[in-house]
């Protein structure tokens, strides 16, 4: 296709992927935090004042202390709408934090996966207690401590420990029989597909038989396992997916609608409009002109 349209990359992915992470004042950030783009990290943000915050098609207004959990495989942007906004950010890639085996993916995290709860508010006290925290990463960040790295990852596992003491405990069920880990794989593999960076690069993997052969497996296989612990087809996880992508590319970007349809799977425009009209009740024009 002509013209082809790229999301931006965040400026701080290449200095991550030196050294796996990065911990700095919110201040640092700049506009970082408010470009809707594929990042190559998770992030996670301590601030004081008033935003907005776009998560895939979700926005979140705030107004206090809260606790943000990025996922890279998720779109968000931030508009901050106070004069007086403060804070901590740290970033980091998953291999950096897997380095400590950690059992499950941060991907089936409820903090970080897609459906979750990004987005915590945090009491004066919590406040003071993690910025402590986020104070001890910035000075052990630039010390010469030979196990940095791993007081750096007990450091994250801290506040991701923290903030799940906030969340209701049917929130972090885990299941850990076979259709579990075979749900869990499917899932990741899902995400893994978004954000769509480029109109010329289309989604691969579209159908239950895609994700089956892809894994290596019969598709009753996959389905039984998925439904038994989701509640849900597969068919169903994917087309939500998908319509979530294409809102956040109507509302995030200025592709047109052939652009969009093409880089979601779909041979014809008019066959991505009816799939659309029919999951969501509208258009993707008339919610495109919604969120302008």
């Amino acid at each position: 296709m002509e013209n082809i349209k790229h999301r931006r990359l965040s400026e701080f992915n290449n200095e991550l992927k030196l050294k796996g992470f990065n911990v700095f004042q919110i201040e640092e950030d700049g506009n970082a935090t408010r470009v809707y783009s594929r990042k190559d990290f998770y992030k996670i943000c301590l601030t004081t004042g008033k935003s907005k915050i776009h998560y895939s098609d979700r926005s979140f207004e705030t107004d206090g202390t809260v606790l943000f959990f990025g996922n890279p495989h998720i779109p968000y942007s931030w508009e901050t709408l106070s004069t007086s906004y403060v804070g901590y950010t740290c970033l980091f890639s998953e291999e950096f934090l897997n380095a400590a085996e950690r059992t499950e993916s941060l991907q089936q995290s409820p903090l970080f996966k897609i459906g979750g709860t990004p987005i915590l508010h945090i009491s004066e006290q919590q406040r003071e207690f993690l910025n402590t925290l986020f104070k001890r990463m910035i000075e052990e960040q630039k010390a010469d401590y030979s196990f940095k790295d791993d007081l750096m990852r007990n450091y994250i596992n801290l506040i991701i420990h923290e903030a799940l003491k906030l969340q209701p405990s049917e929130n972090f069920h885990q299941q850990r029989n076979a259709a579990g880990r075979i749900t869990s794989v499917f899932l990741e593999l899902l995400e893994r597909q978004f954000p769509i960076e480029s109109a010329d690069r289309p989604l691969q993997l579209k159908t239950a038989q895609d994700y089956a052969s892809n894994l290596n497996m019969h598709v009753n296989y996959l389905n039984r396992a998925v439904k038994q612990v989701t509640g849900k087809p597969t068919t169903t996880h994917i087309t939500e997916r998908i319509v979530t992508e294409a809102k956040a590319l109507l509302q995030h970007t200025d592709w047109n609608i052939s652009e969009i349809a093409y880089a979601l799977g779909f041979e014809y425009p008019t066959y991505f409009n009816n799939f659309f009209k029919r999951l969501t009740g509208t258009n993707p024009r008339a919610l495109r002109m919604e969120a302008v």
